[in-house]
């Protein structure tokens, strides 16, 4: 997770949450999330500072999909990474809000599973929230590595929006 945030940081995501969903490898144990979240906002720091960042991202306390669904802020384009069949490529889904709204949007959410995926469930659930399936490739990439292809695809396409 520390990767995920600095890079993050250095690829202008404004929000990160880490989201604690049935097939989570690394169990914390909730005593240790706040050194856990201080720990993090040094990485937003520092990786900030190194690529010149005039602000930081906000870090939020691991919460469940569900949790995270349920409190879900305003964004513009809800996206899921997702392994299953049907999955739309960002540049079919960015290209459907521009064809509907005249310009790219401003926020989008992109949420990423952990190894193995969203269960189905939770798969769902974010469906039911708004979120269109992503595809990222024909190769079913780590979690650090979805979630670093996924924030450059989407600086790519967004800029200079």
């Amino acid at each position: 997770m520390d990767l995920i945030i600095q890079k993050a940081t250095e690829l202008g995501a404004a929000k990160i949450v880490p989201l604690l969903s049935e097939r989570t490898v690394v169990q914390v144990d909730p005593a240790d999330f706040q050194r856990r979240l201080e720990k993090w906002r040094l990485i937003v720091v520092e990786a900030a500072k190194q690529c010149g960042q005039n602000w930081l991202p906000q870090v939020v306390d691991p919460v469940t999909p569900k949790q995270f669904l349920g409190e879900l802020d305003r964004f513009e384009v809800l996206l899921i990474a997702s392994l299953q069949e049907g999955a739309r490529s960002f540049k079919s889904v960015l290209k459907d809000f521009l064809d509907q709204h005249g310009r790219s949007p401003s926020s989008v959410l992109m949420l990423i599973g952990p190894e193995g995926d969203f269960t189905p469930a939770e798969s769902a659930l974010a469906k039911t929230a708004g979120c269109i399936p992503v595809t990222l490739g024909p190769i079913v990439l780590r979690a650090e590595t979805a979630a670093l292809f996924s924030l450059s695809v989407l600086s790519y396409e967004l800029q200079g929006s």
